[in-house]
């Protein structure tokens, strides 16, 4: 039986550690909305501070919107 490994970011790339795919991957963001599902600005408050270290280890490599839509933009509420 396949154990789960958690979808979680490899820094300073932020590069999924599983899959290779930029973070957080599809995988980790169920399970982030999973984990956060009563607390969905708790969710963005710890997002936004995983952004703010992902700006400092890309230092520049990705631009601030790229980094809004894929830290925070797909969290929000709809």
């Amino acid at each position: 039986m396949p154990r789960y490994r958690p979808h979680v970011a490899a820094r300073p790339s932020w590069r999924c550690r599983v899959c290779g795919a930029a973070w957080p991957c599809s995988p980790a963001r169920l399970a982030l909305l999973g984990e956060y599902r009563e607390n969905r600005t708790g969710l963005l408050i710890y997002l936004g501070t995983l952004m703010y270290d992902a700006a400092g280890d890309l230092n520049g490599q990705a631009p601030a919107d790229e980094l809004t839509d894929r830290f925070l933009t797909w969290a929000r509420s709809r």
